[in-house]
């Protein structure tokens, strides 16, 4: 036993003594490191709010400890960039030891104020440096910053944030949200610079805001545009030369401009027209990653439908892309792509027309139980059940399609009117568990309720989960749309001609697109 223990304690002493004895063996870097990157790019952020963190490792590949006289930014205590090395945070380090065939961590992160440079946008440089002398290395940083009008609530004398009403609860209780009113300057959002919103901007009783084309809206998380009662909304969006940079288009969407959030749903709240909103038109939207796109509530017994909405897409809503809600809408050449629960939700009744519509859903984030269209007249609340008509509601040269058996589902109740009518439209609805046999509202022989109906039959996008539409040669719904319809809405979503053989949906298949 003594033994043992004093062969063990020899051997703590041992390795004590060999590593202090390592820590002044380490030889001056001569400049043979190895980086993960010769340039990091820090993705483009607005001006004054912070990056993500990226990450550069340092490797050195020898046989020889050494040590790093100087790690640390070139433009040393006044760069706008901000590095941790290690687990240290600063801006300049001096002797940092570095094993042999060992690395080491160096974190980044940037915030930049663009007022400082007078410019829209700004490309902003500096560079890691490793070692000294004429054996320095470097690993340049690279971001580009862009201005922005930002818009959020004001905090008060008391530190809560303003607040914005909806409405009231069951107990009569006002119901407020973290908002602002937009004031008659803000109500116009131009193309010169991108819009940032913190919180919902909310548009007040005969207050119009009018959106420009080629505008870009960005939204921080739980952030979206709020239209009350005698407010409207106006999207001037145009056709765009470029498919790419889409620069008459207006593009909503979340504030995180790093690629990794290019298709991350949920990322913000939703454009929520209440009820009592008026006049409101969208053309040439694109609206992506949203909680809820559209949510559309009342107005459907007005003689005025309460939104136009044409030339537009809305994908990626971790929810609902568009929800109506006892409302009326008249849509164009829409596209209601992928979404976590259903892409088109018209519920408690209303009245709709959709006229050249693909609405596919083929979300693949999570679980989907829900319909790419579901459509019902009541909902059920714990004190009663709440209804309204569903009255001449149309679908004319549509595609209904995704990635479950059944995406159309009616739900009525006989106490409040229920009057659909689905015209030249591709229909995928499987029932391979004969759920829904013998149930009238699915006879897709009742030429009152369905005419040229095309059922279960393969559409071929382009890349459905990539919320590209556009259907290819093989597709199910060339030729099958109504001329009729077509000459009302006579170019597709992409400004191509339909006027000989219509196809159904937003997109006219053209060989060689």
């Amino acid at each position: 036993m003594r033994n043992f223990v004093f062969i063990l304690a020899t051997a703590i002493l041992f390795i004590s003594v060999e590593s202090c004895r390592k820590d002044f063996d380490f030889e001056p870097g001569e400049g043979h490191l190895e980086f993960s990157k010769d340039t990091v790019f820090l993705d483009t952020i607005f001006t004054n709010i912070g990056s993500a963190t990226y990450t550069l490792k340092v490797y050195n590949r020898s046989n020889k400890d050494v040590r790093l006289p100087f790690v640390g930014l070139e433009s040393g205590e006044e760069s706008d960039y901000r590095i941790n090395v290690d687990g240290l945070s600063g801006k300049t380090f001096s002797d940092v030891p570095l094993f042999a065939k060992d690395s080491l961590f160096v974190f980044i992160e940037t915030t930049f104020d663009i007022s400082r440079v007078g410019e829209n946008e700004f490309l902003y440089t500096d560079a890691l440096l490793f070692g000294a002398g004429d054996r320095q290395q470097r690993v340049e940083l690279v971001t580009l910053v862009r201005d922005a009008v930002f818009l959020y609530p004001r905090t008060l004398s008391n530190g809560t944030k303003e607040t914005v009403p909806l409405g009231l609860d069951g107990d009569g209780n006002e119901i407020r949200i973290e908002g602002f009113f937009l004031e008659d300057d803000e109500l116009r959002f131009t193309n010169e610079k991108p819009h940032v919103i913190y919180g919902y901007a909310a548009v007040d009783e005969a207050k119009n805001l009018i959106v420009d084309a080629g505008a870009r809206v960005h939204f921080h998380q739980d952030s979206g545009i709020l239209v009350t009662s005698g407010g409207s909304i106006q999207i001037n969006g145009a056709l765009s030369e470029d498919d790419v940079l889409l620069e008459n288009e207006v593009i909503f969407e979340g504030d995180r401009l790093e690629p990794g959030y290019g298709d991350l749903s949920g990322q913000w709240g939703t454009i929520w027209l209440a009820e009592g909103s008026i006049s409101n038109h969208i053309e040439y939207l694109t609206l992506k990653n949203a909680t809820v796109g559209l949510l559309v509530e009342g107005n459907a017994g007005s003689s005025e439908a309460k939104l136009i909405l044409k030339n537009t897409q809305i994908f990626n809503s971790s929810s609902i892309n568009l929800w109506a809600r006892n409302s009326s809408i008249n849509a164009e050449n829409v596209v209601l792509g992928n979404a976590g629960q259903s892409a088109l939700y018209c519920n408690l009744g209303g009245r709709y027309d959709f006229a050249h519509v693909t609405i596919a859903n083929y979300w693949s984030t999570g679980f989907r139980n829900t319909p790419a269209v579901l459509i019902d007249n009541f909902e059920e609340t714990p004190a009663q059940t709440i209804g309204g008509e569903l009255t001449s509601t149309k679908f004319s040269n549509c595609i209904i399609d995704g990635n479950r058996d059944i995406e159309l589902l009616l739900n009525k109740d006989d106490t409040f009117g229920f009057e659909f009518a689905f015209e030249n439209c591709l229909i995928k609805f499987n029932d391979v568990n004969e759920i829904y046999s013998g149930d009238p509202l699915f006879n897709f022989n009742d030429t009152s309720n369905y005419q040229d109906i095309l059922l279960n039959v393969n559409t071929f996008f382009a890349g459905s989960n990539e919320n590209d539409f556009r259907i290819t040669e093989d597709s199910g719904a060339i030729d099958l749309g109504n001329l009729d319809t077509a000459l009302l809405v006579p170019f597709d979503i992409m400004g191509n001609d339909r006027t000989q053989t219509p196809d159904a949906g937003a997109y006219e298949y053209l060989p060689g697109q």
